[in-house]
């Protein structure tokens, strides 16, 4: 059977085009550096995320090829040394905070969306949520699509979560959470360090 996954692999990388993104590192979006993912690796992304039954199991899908995506990405630059939170990795080159996350996840999952590789979210610009007054702390952020005629006119709207790579170690799955679970302050147990003071505004895209 492995063979024959290297085989229909080996058939979608000669079909999907290598792609080029830059990612944020050292805090706020200090520093910037270009990352090209190969035909191979995207190949193995839009299989993942071609299996998706429902848009649960994209979420779980989803989180697990931002990490991936960012291992891969750690591989050609420094934020192969970012570490869950902001305490494992102070001072260290190529650290990331939420902003850098944020906005490197936002970039990550455009380009997934600009494939059509996500059939059930769509992609939405950052989120801040504050807590504690000066506690502050970004996260890429989806929302579910939902068909026209599926949808009731008195409905509130989609269901919208957060992709927020922030609290685990460079190439380690994405937390998908509910908006409102994170910003009731869910994540953190994922993270010893908890939530960060931002030091700068997450650009789009």
């Amino acid at each position: 059977m492995r063979w024959l996954t290297a085989v229909l692999l080996c058939g979608l990388a000669a079909a999907v085009p290598a792609e080029t993104i830059r990612v944020c590192y050292n805090y706020g979006c200090a520093a910037e550096a270009e990352v090209r993912y190969s035909e191979l690796q995207l190949a193995q992304v839009r299989a993942l995320l071609g299996s998706a039954t429902d848009p649960a199991d994209e979420r779980a899908r989803l989180a697990l090829a931002v990490g991936w995506l960012l291992g891969w990405a750690g591989e050609q630059t420094p934020i192969a040394a970012d570490r869950g939170g902001n305490q494992a990795d102070d001072g260290v080159f190529g650290r990331m905070d939420c902003i850098d996350h944020a906005t490197t996840t936002t970039r990550l999952l455009r380009l997934l969306e600009e494939r059509h590789w996500l059939r059930f979210h769509q992609v939405t610009q950052p989120v801040l949520r504050v807590r504690y007054l000066l506690a502050m702390h970004f996260s890429a952020q989806i929302e579910e699509v939902v068909p026209p005629v599926a949808a009731p006119a008195e409905a509130a709207g989609p269901d919208r979560f957060v992709v927020d790579s922030w609290f685990r170690d460079n190439g380690q799955p994405a937390v998908v959470l509910a908006l409102t679970d994170w910003l009731d302050g869910a994540g953190e147990e994922e993270s010893a360090q908890g939530t960060v003071v931002a030091s700068g505004p997450v650009d789009g895209p």
